[in-house]
C-alpha cells in the first residue's frame, strides 16, 4: 500500500461557498520563497505537524491557508481544533468566499483574475485573499489531480 502524505480532496464543501468563521483557530509560521516559488514549506509543515501532534490536536479539514506576503515570504495558517504550546496561536474571523481550482501551479495566476471576474459577479468585494493547496505535488501527482482553492475574506458592507 501507497503511504498518504496528504488525504484526498474533495473539492464539492469549498466550491463557490460563502463560509462563516468566529475565532477559527490556526497556528501561524513562515515558509521562505524564492520569487513566489516555495523554499522550505515541507520542513514547515513538519515542524507544524509534529506541534499539533505533541498537543493531541488535530488540524481540521487538513486546511493550511497560504498568505504570500512578498516574493520572498509566505505566511501559513493551520487550522487546529485546540491552542498549541510553542506556537504562535491566532484567530481567523470573518465571511469568506472560496473556489476550487485544479491543474498545475503555473496557472496561479489565471485563477486569481477568474476569481476576482466570479467574486465580482457574485456581488462580492475581496479582502484579504488565501490560497489553499491542498496536497503536496507528490500526493497530487498520485491522485490525478492538483486542487487548489482560493479563499478570501469578504469586505464588510456599509450601511448607507
Amino acid at each position: 500500500m501507497e503511504e498518504e502524505c496528504c488525504p484526498k480532496f474533495d473539492p464539492m464543501p469549498w466550491d463557490g461557498k460563502i463560509i462563516e468563521w468566529e475565532n477559527k483557530r490556526f497556528i501561524k509560521d513562515k515558509v521562505l520563497t524564492l520569487f513566489y516559488m516555495p523554499i522550505n514549506f515541507g520542513g514547515v509543515m513538519k515542524r507544524l505537524d509534529r506541534k499539533v501532534r505533541e498537543a493531541g490536536a488535530t488540524i481540521p479539514d487538513y486546511l493550511c491557508l497560504s498568505d504570500h506576503t512578498s516574493k520572498w515570504n509566505m505566511d501559513v495558517y493551520l487550522a487546529v481544533d485546540k491552542e498549541i504550546p510553542d506556537a504562535e496561536n491566532v484567530n481567523i474571523s470573518g465571511r469568506f468566499l472560496s473556489k476550487v481550482y485544479e491543474g498545475p501551479f503555473k496557472d496561479t495566476r489565471k485563477w486569481s483574475d477568474d476569481f476576482e471576474i466570479y467574486a465580482q459577479a457574485q456581488g462580492h468585494e475581496l479582502d484579504k485573499w488565501f490560497m489553499w493547496y491542498t496536497t503536496c505535488p507528490k500526493c497530487a501527482k498520485k491522485y490525478g489531480k492538483n486542487y487548489v482553492v482560493i479563499i478570501a475574506r469578504l469586505k464588510r458592507r456599509q450601511n448607507k
